[in-house]
């Protein structure tokens, strides 16, 4: 795809920039030439855009220095989210994340890593590499510690399971208005890394495609898994709640997740990238469209079983429900039949928004869907934990058991595209809820002292409109 050069681009985004790498630069007489091809615009509607290029150490080390401030403050919240959820040590995970998983993790993405621990030290904030594979590894901690516990007889609390994570959908053919693919993804995380997770990642490697996603600072991957790259590839997921399952032996998947987004040019090679050396951690039920062919395809991708369904006329959603009863049986706690489930009552809803909207689907109709409020339970419009915009925190039946470890929950920021717009690597992106409605972490504390604990961290979510966000603009 045409791109301006990086130092057209530079001259064209208007100063001040506080971290944009020309004007480091002029401010340090011996910037690291690493930053050279990069750079970082001003927070827009929420979201900070950077671009990221060359060597994976340089890539790194751009991805650390840049976002040095972010990367210091969202980890000190994974920190608190994983010690007080999962009942170990942040010890506990960096001996783990040396031992276990640097094994399995290939040069190019240690290289990576590497980098984001030297651009962080050069900007002043002190964490090291163990920390930082430690932190890219969040979402699957749980996966592994469910089986460290029952190995070593150890009673988990019972956050140390799959939570419910996001909503999603891919649609094409018949479905969308022009007939080419339209995807969603709403992210459903804790308030306390959702209103942080609000970066636009545009990343041109030395190999591999270019790519845009979003993500979480400190990250390699997007973790919520929203993104595009250059070769046609659509890439977004859910997660499968209440999974249990995990390969010491595996690779991390937030090493499969980063390398698929980088490389795979068909649904083939997605396919292969993620189930090779797949270790159970993060399972999720991957929604996947190649725009070259118009068509997708739904990835369950457990650690014992793999489906795979594909179509070129056709919708697939997701909202962390297994997909097969196998699957369900087998490897989850999950009850497919309780209507009353988050997973359930969301999936409901997707099937009836596809149907209602057949034939109309675009982006616009993709940001409606996202801010959606019908629980198909209570069959009435009441933002709740059961609604695709997710609302954890205004459930009437207050914090339900399942729901209280993870703190205060719901959809905490939003991305669409479409075929035309992923032809330009361009996605529009919504942080805080869709629907429009604010989160104040004060008036929820005050309601909510069980969450004192994430006082000192919880920050007011508020709702932004959409924005476009372009790869090299």
């Amino acid at each position: 795809m045409p791109r301006a050069s990086t130092k057209t681009a530079l001259l064209l985004v208007a100063p001040p920039l506080l971290f944009v790498a020309v004007l480091l630069a002029s401010r340090e007489p011996q910037a690291d030439p690493r930053l050279k091809n990069a750079l970082r615009r001003p927070e827009k509607s929420g979201w900070t855009y950077v671009h990221l290029e060359g060597t994976p150490a340089e890539i790194g080390y751009q991805h650390g220095y840049l976002l040095a401030p972010e990367i210091g403050d969202s980890f000190k919240v994974i920190q608190l989210e994983m010690t007080h959820d999962i009942h170990k040590s942040w010890g506990f995970f960096r001996h783990t994340a040396q031992e276990m998983l640097w094994p399995h993790i290939e040069q190019e993405y240690r290289d990576e890593l590497k980098g984001i621990t030297e651009g962080v030290n050069a900007h002043g904030v002190k964490v090291d590499l163990w920390d930082i594979v430690a932190l890219n590894a969040a979402l699957e901690w749980e996966y592994y510690v469910h089986e460290y516990d029952r190995e070593h007889k150890i009673q988990s609390p019972p956050s140390v399971t799959a939570p419910d994570r996001c909503s999603a959908f891919v649609a094409t053919g018949s479905y969308t208005k022009d007939g080419r693919v339209v995807i969603g993804h709403n992210a459903w995380t804790q308030y306390l890394d959702g209103e942080r997770w609000t970066i636009i990642f545009d990343v041109v490697p030395a190999h591999g495609h270019h790519f845009i996603m979003d993500g979480y600072p400190g990250f390699i991957h997007s973790g919520d898994d929203f993104g595009v790259n250059s070769a046609g590839m659509m890439i977004t997921e859910t997660t499968i709640t209440q999974f249990h399952g995990w390969d010491p032996n595996g690779v991390p998947e937030f090493v499969r997740g980063r390398k698929a987004m980088q490389y795979s040019a068909s649904i083939d090679d997605f396919v292969r990238i993620m189930s090779e050396g797949n270790n159970g951690g993060y399972a999720n039920n991957w929604l996947v469209a190649d725009r070259k062919t118009n068509e997708i395809a739904d990835l369950e991708l457990g650690l014992k079983n793999v489906n795979l369904q594909r179509t070129k006329d056709g919708y697939f959603v997701g909202s962390n429900f297994p997909v097969s009863g196998k699957m369900a049986r087998e490897e989850t706690d999950f009850n497919l039949s309780d209507p009353s489930k988050s997973a359930n009552a969301r999936r409901v809803r997707w099937e009836q928004l596809m149907a209602e909207n057949k034939g109309r689907i675009d982006v616009a109709a993709a940001e409606r869907f996202l801010a959606d409020h019908y629980d198909t339970y209570d069959k009435k419009i009441e933002p709740d934990e059961r609604t695709l915009c997710g609302h954890v925190d205004l459930s009437a039946r207050g914090m339900l058991p399942w729901q209280e470890p993870y703190g205060i929950a719901g959809a905490a920021q939003n991305k669409v595209t479409d075929s035309a717009m992923a032809e330009k690597l361009s996605l529009a992106a919504s942080a805080g809820h869709a629907c429009g409605l604010h989160f104040k972490a004060a008036e929820h504390l005050r309601k909510h002292s069980e969450f004192a604990w994430q006082k000192e961290s919880l920050k007011d979510m508020n709702s932004y409109p959409w924005e476009t966000f372009t790869a090299g603009m």
